[in-house]
């Protein structure tokens, strides 16, 4: 039975439009209040898509929040008419300038109050959340008991940061593919493209067109899809596979069948990790995430220097409009370290304050992932073992690895698990984290596996690091 049980949609109605009167916010502007039918299409702020489909009934605040003098957060609240009395902030994906309207409709409908903003400005670019929970209180006349946060990519960056600097803002985080010590990230995203000869498009020798990554993808499969006891178009753990390119290597045969010289030293520099003045940077690209839209338009490979790292670069890092980058290096990288804007690095392994106000952290990476190498999750999880001595952190942080799942979502393997809106989530906690993650916090047991579902249908159990996936001839499980 729904919490407010009581109320029907005249009364739900009424109460909603209320809040244009009712809400008086500190440096806070509500820019809209109306009550939304479910199944109803409404139209979006912003610019990065043109409407929004509303899944359950509920009442739709729009507000912005002055935060200088000269810069506003515009966000949404979506409050649905049954409250389970959790309240869900939501991350941004890339440099951060778009409300996560899949990710509101999935909180809502799943009967989280739920908040989502655009980071301060309009499509991609920045790196400030904030969730607004007196909407709540005031809407539905008391605080919420549990606070959940719910991101990938940037926003599960955007999670860690919070866990670690914030920490009594969440019970629970759901941080999906963090794009943790960022400014590193952004340099082996750069250093990958300048592999293949980037700016220079298509015109360099090093330059993989998207034609043979289907080869060298093809070729990767051969090595070492095997490996984990079973050929099925996944490289379950990439950390295991020694990909040799020069097996590609032209000799004699015709194009488009083969790699040059050239062509194979750029493999070999991308699928080795990012080293600088002796120290470990970043871990390499993992084998099998090149067959992921990798060397299409927009990505790392696609010839052309990513607009991301040229845009952190100029703006945020020297502050300049112009710069050339047919020259990027060490030095770029080592700029973006020291300047490190806002404290974006966000490479700190000390959750002490959330571990032992008992918060819960869990965790999760798809193992083919083109973006974030699914390995710095490995590492992140590492530091923390080693900040606070601690090798098993299973008492309050988990990390999931997700073979065959691309970039947060996607991907040959069974990839979807609740992790994000439009996943086609299952209302069970053994097949949708965020479930998992409740369950965790207001049950006190941890999920020891997660079962994903393929688009097909196939499920898959995805286990604990530093657990192993591993086939028994039949089906995969997880072992120690």
């Amino acid at each position: 039975m729904s919490l407010l049980s009581g109320w029907n949609y005249g009364g739900n109605y009424g109460k909603c439009l209320a809040l244009k009167k009712t809400l008086n916010l500190e440096n806070t502007t509500i820019l809209d209040v109306a009550y939304v039918a479910a199944g109803a299409t409404v139209k979006t702020q912003g610019t990065c898509v043109p409407t929004a489909h509303v899944s359950a009934p509920l009442c739709r605040v729009q507000f912005s929040v002055q935060t200088s003098t000269t810069s506003e957060v515009r966000a949404e609240a979506w409050l649905p008419d049954e409250w389970h009395g959790r309240f869900l902030g939501l991350g941004n994906g890339g440099l951060g300038g778009c409300i996560g309207y899949q990710e509101l409709d999935y909180g809502s409908a799943m009967h989280f109050a739920t908040v989502g903003t655009n980071n301060g400005h309009d499509g991609y670019g920045g790196h400030v959340f904030l969730g607004h929970a007196e909407i709540v209180e005031t809407y539905y006349g008391r605080t919420h008991a549990k606070a959940y946060y719910l991101g990938c990519s940037t926003g599960g960056r955007q999670g860690t940061q919070t866990a670690l600097k914030y920490p009594a803002d969440f019970d629970g985080i759901l941080a999906g593919a963090p794009a943790t010590d960022f400014n590193h990230l952004a340099h082996w995203t750069g250093m990958m493209a300048r592999a293949i000869g980037a700016p220079a498009g298509t015109s360099s020798p090093a330059f993989i067109p998207p034609e043979l990554w289907k080869l060298v993808a093809a070729e990767v499969l051969a090595q070492c899809d095997g490996l984990d006891g079973v050929k099925d178009g996944i490289v379950t753990e990439p950390d295991a596979c020694v990909f040799r390119p020069e097996a590609l290597l032209c000799h004699g045969q015709g194009s488009g069948t083969c790699l040059t010289l050239a062509q194979v030293e750029a493999l070999r520099t991308i699928y080795a990790p990012l080293y600088g003045d002796g120290e470990l940077l970043y871990p390499r690209l993992d084998p099998g995430a090149e067959g992921v839209y990798i060397g299409g338009p927009g990505s790392t490979f696609s010839g052309e220097f990513p607009s991301t790292v040229k845009d952190w670069l100029r703006y945020a890092v020297l502050n300049v409009t112009e710069y050339d980058f047919s020259q990027y290096g060490a030095e770029e990288g080592r700029a973006m370290e020291e300047v490190n804007p806002g404290g974006i690095a966000t490479f700190d392994g000390d959750l002490t304050a959330f571990r032992d106000r008992g918060g819960k952290f869990l965790t999760y990476h798809g193992r083919m992932d083109p973006v974030i190498p699914s390995g710095n999750s490995k590492r992140v999880y590492d530091l923390v073992a080693r900040t606070l001595g601690a090798p098993a952190l299973d008492a309050f942080y988990r990390l999931v690895l997700v073979p065959g799942m691309a970039h947060c979502a996607g991907g040959p393997g069974a990839a979807a698990f609740g992790q994000i809106g439009g996943t086609n989530a299952r209302n069970a906690s053994s097949h949708n984290a965020l479930l998992a993650l409740v369950d965790w916090v207001e049950g006190g047991a941890g999920p020891e596996t997660i079962t994903g579902t393929a688009d097909d249908g196939t499920e898959r159990v995805h286990c604990r690091y530093p657990m192993r996936s591993v086939w028994d001839g039949a089906r995969f499980g997880c072992e120690n």
